[in-house]
């Protein structure tokens, strides 16, 4: 009996012990939020206590005092702790890819009119189905040979009379020399396109530049106290010693902060708005690299046109149905009378009104995330009259959206991501959701849909910021197919942007590291990827709200993977 008492008194001692450590973490983590916005401090000791996160958590397995609030607490804290560690992967990776290049002298770095494009193995003629490889020497303005690479290129084959065009795919030999992989999806006479969009000093300097902070887009909160409106700062890190309002999204370890006005309560916080901030993390020798006219520069060729013939070919016509869970190459199609044709799966397009509304009938849509999705539902009320908006009482190109057809029973909606939305109009935060909270409100069933698009707000700030956000949407995209895996779940890629937009906050290089991460998180869940940077390439489209006519090529995918 003796034995029996002291064996409790050790178990509840052990077990007050680990409750202690979960509550030591649990503040920890607190701290690491609210101080240095997920960052180093105290890393050494969530180090060592995160070597034993497994054994911790286990140890709550039978014991009846706090066994089920710390237990969940804890599960939680390993969860954060395997989501950092893939960031840091991906950012390991990302790095490995990026080039670090310390120049001079503009003169020593990449010239797109120095540089040359040869066709390898020339043939009068090609066989549609056919691969065509392209070699590019690229030299400096001084007319010497590049030693390394990282430059940024983009590859297109068209056929201006066919509105036909894809991308091609390039492999940097990190020596100056790339070749550029094009597949001949058309009969006709086909044009090669090779763009220097940034040399690899510049890249170099744009990802370098990256990580340097928040500070490229200044936010104002509008506070309402009673009758007067009080303006305050807000953003992802704001260094002061004001007492700051914090909006902490604690299991997803997402937060946003306001300085608290005096006598106003942080509930008052009512609409935000932003402005790109005089700023930049680039020497003036950097940013000379980034004038318009050294943006999207043609590499030359002398190789013309290339012939192709059909030859009977059958090499790029797809015979599996689109699906969710398909592998999405690259390029993953080509656009041909102005019509886009994926090269993996087989797709019938809806071409009549009746079609379409065939396909809708019964669905529930939801679009989250930012405005090239929201294109999406504009473009779908304008192709279907029985699609009426239902008046939500909200305000501006940012309210929420909703859409129905009662005849059919199709309900789209439509809402914005969460922080950061980057608008200089005012835009209310009383209804802020980060979208993994969103998706885990949806029920989900066969005649569900989700698509998810996000990206260009993200682009101004530390790569983290869009990472952490995608590994928690994806958290709770494995959530609902969990609970429905008959809802169909889309995730649609970025849109390439203005070649004349500020390329140090909105550029492309920017859009293609998340272009890169997006495709690696989502590799191997059961969704549709629908691939729009590489769409955009293929249609030579450098806007980041593209005309109709390629708006609909991606809904058209959509509606492959839904009906």
């Amino acid at each position: 009996m003796q034995f029996s008492v002291t064996a409790n008194r050790q178990r509840a001692f052990l077990a007050a012990v680990l409750v202690g450590l979960a509550m030591l973490s649990y503040f920890l983590h607190r701290t690491e939020i609210k101080v240095t916005f997920f960052g180093s401090h105290s890393e050494s000791c969530i180090k060592q206590l995160a070597q034993t996160e497994e054994a911790f958590c286990h140890s709550f397995t039978g014991d009846r005092i706090g066994q089920r609030d710390q237990s969940a607490l804890c599960t939680v804290w390993a969860q954060q702790r395997r989501k950092k560690q893939e960031m840091e992967d991906i950012l390991t990776k990302l790095d490995q890819q990026m080039p670090s290049i310390t120049f001079r002298d503009v003169k020593t770095t990449t010239s797109a009119k120095n540089s040359k494009a040869t066709l390898l193995s020339h043939k009068d003629s090609y066989c549609v189905g056919d691969h065509l490889i392209v070699r590019l020497d690229l030299y400096d303005h001084l007319g010497k040979r590049k030693r390394y690479g990282g430059d940024f290129l983009r590859a297109r084959v068209y056929s201006p009379g066919l509105k036909a065009g894809a991308s091609g795919q390039v492999e940097d030999y990190k020596n100056g020399t790339y070749l550029v992989n094009f597949t001949l999806f058309w009969e006709g006479d086909v044009r090669v396109s090779i763009l220097l969009i940034h040399p690899s000093e510049g890249v170099s300097a744009m990802w370098a530049a990256r990580k340097k902070g928040y500070e490229k887009i200044a936010f104002t909160g509008k506070f309402l106290n009673g009758t007067s409106e009080v303006f305050t700062e807000c953003g992802f890190n704001i260094t002061t010693k004001e007492e700051l309002c914090e909006y902490l999204d604690e299991r997803d370890q997402e937060a946003f902060y306001c300085v608290k006005p005096k006598h106003v309560p942080c509930d008052a916080f009512i609409h935000l708005k932003s402005n790109n901030r005089p700023m930049s993390y680039l020497t003036p020798l950097e940013k000379s690299l980034f004038n318009r006219s050294n943006i999207g520069v043609e590499i030359p060729q002398t190789f013309g046109n290339i012939r192709v013939l059909s030859c009977n070919s059958t090499k790029t016509t797809p015979r599996e149905k689109c699906a969710v869970g398909t592998s999405s190459p690259v390029p993953s199609g080509f656009v041909w009378q102005a019509q886009w044709r994926p090269a993996f799966c087989a797709t019938s397009r809806l071409s009549t009104l009746d079609q379409i509304n065939a396909c809708l009938k019964g669905k529930l849509i939801y679009f989250m995330g930012d405005s090239t999705v929201r294109q999406w539902m504009e473009y779908l009320t304008r192709r279907v009259s029985t699609l009426k908006f239902f008046d939500l009482h909200g305000i501006g190109k940012l309210q929420n959206l909703l859409a129905v057809d009662m005849a059919r029973n199709v309900q789209i909606q439509w809402k914005k991501h969460g922080h950061p939305i980057i608008t200089a109009y005012d835009y209310t935060a009383k209804d802020h959701s980060y979208v993994a909270r969103d998706i885990d409100k949806v029920a989900g069933d066969r005649d569900t849909a989700v698509v998810i698009s996000l990206g260009q707000h993200f682009r101004p700030f530390p790569m983290e910021l869009f990472l952490r956000r995608m590994l928690n949407v994806r958290a709770a995209v494995q959530r609902l197919l969990l609970r429905s895996p008959d809802t169909k779940v889309i995730i649609k890629a970025e849109n390439i942007r203005e070649m004349y937009i500020d390329p140090e906050r909105f550029g492309d290089i920017h859009g293609y590291t998340q272009y890169l991460a997006l495709r690696g998180i989502f590799q191997h869940l059961n969704v549709g990827f629908i691939d729009t940077w590489d769409m955009s390439i293929a249609c030579a489209v450098n806007n980041v709200h593209p005309p109709e006519e390629v708006v609909g090529n991606q809904i058209d995918m959509f509606f492959a993977y839904i009906c």
